[in-house]
């Protein structure tokens, strides 16, 4: 029989080489994606721009948020996260960017990428960032169900919220939309995870949801690499291989440090 100081140093160095190879192999692995789609929706809102990513042989996981609450769909966020194997691009869309502006902390955030999103500062909840603007005609589509819910009307879905997109499209969408709780856009940031960490923004000119001009304020003041097109709010779906190239330029930045 070994020795019991024998024994353990070999146990010691076999779970000192377990490690060495663990992090070895996070090193080596490419930055992975993580989307948060944002109300009115569900993760199949992206369904067009996840073949670009993987195309390119990036992995991709879409967050299926409650739409509860901003710290249901922070925990839900974070859970993506803590599955994957290295750095993460971290995504939002509309109310998903002021999730990512939150689970954007986690250690695994390299980066964020947000789309016609929200990017609040740390304290500041969603319904404030447009404040002192024009409010976009889609607002008024929304509506509120006995539940405390708000819903995308199809009139809204058709004309507002994704009016680049053929009606049998909408259709499906206002079929599948997530309903958000209303309090949720009152739910206020601890962190704003942009100032640590670098960000890309897509502001959609068309926009009929988020003014355009409250998202070029947001790019702006995170200090966002911008793209502009000309889309609806929902860009991922009516330009989902210029969306896939900014989220690829973010991928290219984390892999190349």
């Amino acid at each position: 029989m070994k020795p019991f100081s024998s024994t353990l140093a070999t146990a010691a160095f076999a779970l000192a080489s377990t490690f060495a190879a663990s992090v070895a192999h996070a090193d080596d692995t490419p930055p992975s994606v993580v989307i948060v789609h944002g109300a009115f929706a569900d993760g199949s809102d992206w369904a067009k721009v996840v073949p670009y990513l993987q195309a390119e042989g990036v992995s991709v996981t879409v967050v299926q948020n409650p739409l509860t609450s901003l710290g249901d769909d922070v925990a839900a966020t974070q859970r993506a996260l803590n599955n994957q194997a290295g750095e993460v691009v971290l995504v939002g869309h509309s109310w998903g960017g002021t999730v990512i502006s939150e689970a954007g902390a986690h250690d695994k955030v390299s980066a964020l990428v947000y789309v016609a999103a929200f990017a609040p500062d740390a304290g500041q909840a969603s319904g404030e960032q447009s404040k002192g603007a024009p409010t976009p005609p889609g607002i008024s589509q929304i509506k509120a169900d006995a539940n405390g819910f708000l819903y995308m009307t199809p009139h809204g879905m058709a004309t507002d919220f994704a009016q680049d997109l053929p009606a049998e499209q909408t259709a499906v969408m206002t079929a599948t939309q997530g309903p958000i709780k209303a309090s949720a856009f009152e739910d206020r940031t601890t962190v704003a995870a942009w100032k640590t960490k670098p960000s890309w923004y897509v502001l959609a000119t068309e926009d009929r949801m988020i003014h355009p001009e409250v998202q070029r304020s947001a790019a702006k003041r995170i200090g966002a690499t911008l793209t502009e097109l000309r889309a609806s709010h929902v860009p991922q779906q009516s330009q989902p291989a210029e969306v896939a190239k900014v989220i690829l330029q973010a991928v290219h930045s984390v892999a190349a440090q």
